[in-house]
């Protein structure tokens, strides 16, 4: 193989429409089968398939793939099927153990099983059974029971040019034998070329429809194959000599059954293989003794995100998106391609004229032209896109590569496809709903007020606790009421594998999540676990998983006395006891919980306080913040604390922060968190805080321990606190002036980090206070008795300036309107008499 001529010769010639008649070609069965050696996912591949099938009229198609799957080869004329699409194969008793064999509509595959329908050939799939393929251990090739893998353009992470096997040939001897060898690779460097992708399209992807000889690539591949496994070793794992073993078997069977005339689509690799003469007693005994699993084996949507090599898989392709769009586009592929891209950049606000699509093609040809290529590819239309329509920049071509190199088409299975009653109860809801499943991410706002969105949200959620992730809670931008939600939804083709998982639960999305939420609620280690269970269990919609979660929460929280793990249950069943405003939920059984574990806090949280670390106390001053708001709920909730009124609830905890606030036990930053809740909520006066705040920054106590109580008090949007009032400012102020230089270094850290939160303008306002001073030039004579940073009386003068721009805002006020509609009134009226007089 020291050049490509042998390669070069089956492109030599000029296209022609291929013809029934194989006496052109002469009788192509004379050696044997007729097998065609594929690049999987590659349209030039699949092209030539289609014209060689064409020619040679086979009378049975057999295809690389699990032969399990052949009962589900009908559906593939499926009006609602529309690749990529996969064969998803898992384990009966293990879902997870699973296995995809993804095809898209320029994989030869998919196209010599669409062509042997249409022609009503029977086609079968001869690769080594799914059966033993889950049962084989990817990593050693030995019998094992752990996720098995495949190489024939199966989804295992294994890679894959030219169907050259999992492992790929190795070296003769020595420890180099299990190394991969990419034939691609080889096959480009000894054409000289350093790019194999650019290799493969020049002589492949861009070579038209037809050729003159339409078994003239298999032949030339067939050699290149053949050539390669001379020099680098025809075996390579065990696993690869299996496949091969079990696939001559079935060609062997075919030919007995159906004759001569019997078409092999694989691999490119492995046709030599099946070109071997070997006995059926040798294959057989390859294939004795080997593991088994029980299977099952369905349709599942893929995407083509999934079928890029950047995912992991090992069969991947850099450009799904491309390969299809030169799959599809027969006539003037660069045109349609940049045309394409334009529309997308139009729909992203960037200025793309039709100008700039023309001279996109002639820079995208000329770069063609002088690199000696065909046609032009990826890269010279990608050099074209960003030079013309991107104005240099990479930003907007990551744009392009996602969405269009790449792209985000998911595929369709029709309903008739064999599926777990969980998955076809999910399609049902799905339907149900109007909710369809999408490759590419989007949001979506739910208002649980109607039905169809409180639909939603319960199913959403009900999957979140089976595992699978279609949807995620996101921040919503709007409303901020417990009736919004927003959610950020991406199917993934892992998702299917995830709803077989589930099928153990149950046979519906109601009851599999209902089964599932009481077994996590048994197994639940910790009281948060179980109360965020019981709030998943209100927002999924589960009644009949509630009392189980309730009967586990009491027994947890009767046991518990971490105060902490009590502090962070009560947020969430708080937030739970809000959900029957809008969900209709009968939360009453979770208020006594609550109340219960309020009190206990109570009691505990002092104590608990005595004696901590930095990183605790910091920790249980998020404690004390999350039972804050919680009590603050719970108060204000009508079904809570049941027998308790709930000042009385309020009043207990405020007590308990006082103590908080006035024991010295308790660390700098929890106490001062303490005085500013009580600040905030008006229980403590302006005055009281900066006496307890000048206490604190008296030269008695420790410079780490007054920055300690300075982060809890200002911390948490505190910069505003410290902008309006000038006696904390200014005590602050001089304390930090008075901080010895030995400590300045101890306390730097803990102020930078409290500072560092505020917001920009709030940090410039405060640094102007501080330049000022009590005395500046800047400060007006009343800012003793007003705010600083706000003048004594409002300046007339100045608001006077925008109340045109109010008015022109906001119309004017009822009493002018009436005015003005009075005035016109009356012109009218006198008008009318003129005009009447004067007739």
């Amino acid at each position: 193989m020291s050049d490509d001529s042998t390669w070069g010769k089956a492109y030599a010639r000029g296209p022609v429409e291929p013809t029934s008649d194989d006496s052109t070609w002469g009788n192509v069965y004379a050696r044997g089968p007729l097998l065609l050696g594929v690049r999987h996912h590659g349209p030039g591949s699949a092209r030539a398939v289609r014209a060689a099938l064409e020619a040679a009229r086979p009378d049975v198609v057999l295809i690389e793939g699990p032969p399990e799957a052949d009962p589900l080869i009908p559906l593939a004329a499926d009006p609602e099927m529309r690749p990529p699409v996969a064969l998803l194969a898992h384990a009966v008793d293990e879902p997870g153990r699973s296995a995809f064999w993804p095809l898209a509509e320029f994989s030869p595959e998919w196209v010599a099983i669409r062509w042997a329908l249409e022609q009503d050939v029977p086609a079968r799939f001869v690769d080594l059974p799914a059966t033993h393929t889950l049962a084989w251990d990817q990593e050693t090739d030995a019998p094992h029971g752990t996720d098995a893998g495949d190489d024939t353009g199966a989804e295992t992470g294994a890679r894959e040019e030219l169907g050259e096997g999992e492992s790929g040939p190795g070296e003769e001897s020595g420890p180099e034998r299990d190394l991969r060898v990419d034939p691609l690779a080889v096959l480009a460097e000894t054409a000289g070329h350093d790019d194999p992708e650019r290799w493969w399209e020049d002589v492949v992807e861009h070579r038209g429809p037809g050729l003159r000889d339409p078994f003239a690539p298999f032949t030339a591949l067939e050699e290149a194959m053949t050539a390669l496994r001379e020099r680098y070793g025809a075996a390579g794992r065990p696993r690869d000599l299996v496949r091969e073993a079990h696939m001559r078997l079935k060609v062997r069977a075919a030919r007995k059954e159906f004759g001569d005339a019997v078409a092999v689509v694989c691999g490119a690799w492995h046709v030599p293989a099946l070109r071997e003469r070997t006995t059926v007693t040798a294959d057989r005994a390859l294939l004795k003794g080997l593991p088994k699993v029980r299977t099952d084996l369905t349709w599942v949507p893929w995407t083509h995100r999934r079928l890029a090599r950047a995912s992991g898989y090992g069969a991947g392709i850099d450009s799904p998106g491309w390969y299809g769009h030169l799959f599809r586009a027969r006539d003037r592929p660069v045109e349609r391609w940049l045309t394409r891209v334009a529309g997308l950049l139009r729909e992203e606000d960037r200025i793309v004229s039709s100008a700039h699509v023309i001279e996109a093609v002639r820079l995208a040809e000329t770069l063609a032209a002088m690199r000696g290529r065909p046609l032009p590819g990826l890269s010279e239309t990608t050099e074209a896109v960003r030079a013309v329509m991107c104005d240099g920049s990479d930003v907007p071509l990551a744009l392009v590569h996602d969405r269009l190199v790449v792209g985000d088409v998911l595929g369709e299975v029709p309903p008739a496809a064999p599926a777990v009653p969980l998955q076809r109860d999910l399609a049902r809801e799905q339907r149900r709903l109007r909710l369809r499943p999408e490759a590419l991410e989007r949001e979506l706002e739910l208002d649980l007020r109607g039905e169809t969105d409180a639909g939603r949200s319960r199913l959403l959620h009900r999957l979140r606790l089976l595992g699978v992730g279609w949807g995620e809670p996101a921040r919503s931008r709007g409303s901020t009421g417990t009736f919004r939600e927003t959610w950020r939804l991406r199917w993934e083709p892992e998702l299917s594998v995830r709803v077989a998982e589930a099928g153990v639960w149950g046979t519906t999305v109601l009851a599999a999540a209902t089964a599932r939420a009481e077994a996590d609620a048994t197994a639940a280690r910790s009281l948060a676990e179980v109360t965020a269970l019981a709030e998943l269990c209100l927002l999924a919609g589960l009644p009949d998983a509630l009392p189980v979660v309730m009967r586990m929460l009491a027994d947890r929280a009767a046991l518990d006395t971490d105060v902490g793990h009590l502090a962070q249950a009560l947020p969430a069943l708080v937030r739970s006891l809000r959900y029957g405003d809008v969900r209709g939920t009968d939360t009453g059984a979770l208020a006594g919980v609550a109340a219960g574990l309020a009190e206990r806090i109570f009691v505990g949280l002092p104590p608990a306080c005595a004696a901590l670390d930095r990183d605790a106390a910091d920790e249980m001053r998020g404690h004390v913040d999350a039972v804050h708001g919680a009590v603050g709920l719970l108060a204000e909730t009508p079904t809570g604390a049941p027998g308790t009124g709930h000042a009385d609830l309020r009043a207990r905890w405020r007590s308990v922060l006082r103590a908080l606030a006035l024991r010295d036990t308790v660390p700098g930053v929890v106490r001062g968190r303490a005085v500013r809740l009580l600040l905030d909520d008006g229980e403590l006066r302006s005055g009281e805080a900066a006496r307890l705040m000048g206490l604190v920054l008296s030269p008695g106590t420790p410079p780490t321990d007054a920055a300690a109580w300075i982060e809890g008090f200002v911390g948490g949007g505190g910069g505003m606190l410290l902008v309006h009032d000038d006696r904390l400012l200014t005590l602050v102020d001089t304390w930090l002036t008075g901080v010895p230089a030995e400590a300045f270094t101890d306390v730097l850290p803990l102020l930078r980090r409290t500072f560092s939160a505020y917001e920009p303008a709030v940090r410039r306002t405060l640094g102007e206070l501080v330049r000022r001073g009590p005395d500046g030039p800047a400060v007006p004579a009343s800012r003793a008795a007003g705010t600083p940073g706000f003048a004594a009386e409002p300046d007339a003068g100045r608001a006077d300036a925008v109340l045109p721009v109010l008015r022109l805002l906001l119309g004017p006020d009822p009493e002018e309107r009436q005015g003005r509609t009075r005035r016109m009134t009356e012109g009218t009226t006198e008008t009318g008499s003129l005009v009447g007089v004067g007739g």
